[in-house]
């Protein structure tokens, strides 16, 4: 009785899905990177510890011991331009002492506190860290200088 109502409401609903398709393709990438914000501070502690737990077992700088991490506050996320990926850059400043016995022990350069940027990533919805560092330079600076490789995430 009323079967030509089929045809028109899948008609009606395919232009509104053509003419909404890119707001809804920009809506989870943006819920997606509020979510990982959100994580990542409920979560920092952690993390920084994690961080500091993973760098320590790379062994490098090699001959080199991580002695401690000192934060800031400062924070830049970030999307991998290839993968879509979300990560976070978090400054930190460095303190390493020489192996005992190695090649760097004497070193007067070894104290030297070290700026970095420690490098976490947000995975299946949870944030991780290989314990990777980008030295001489702050969060900004990275995204800068890794233009190529990362978005900034605006707030």
């Amino acid at each position: 009785m009323y079967f030509w109502l089929v045809p028109l409401i899948l008609a009606l609903a395919l232009a509104i899905a053509v003419l909404l398709w890119p707001r809804l393709r920009t809506f989870w990438p943006t819920v997606q990177a509020e979510k990982a914000r959100e994580l990542f501070k409920l979560q920092r502690e952690r993390l920084e510890a994690q961080f500091m737990k993973a760098a320590a077992a790379t062994g490098k700088p090699r001959g080199l011991i991580w002695k401690d991490c000192q934060w800031d506050n400062t924070v830049e996320f970030v999307r991998e331009r290839d993968t879509g990926q979300i990560a976070a850059l978090v400054g930190v400043t460095i303190l390493f002492e020489a192996v005992a016995g190695g090649d760097m022990e004497g070193l007067p350069a070894v104290g030297n506190l070290r700026n970095a940027s420690a490098v976490f990533f947000f995975h299946k919805g949870q944030w991780a860290t290989v314990g990777k560092a980008v030295f001489n330079m702050n969060p900004d600076e990275a995204v800068s200088h890794f233009g190529h490789q990362y978005e900034r995430l605006h707030p």
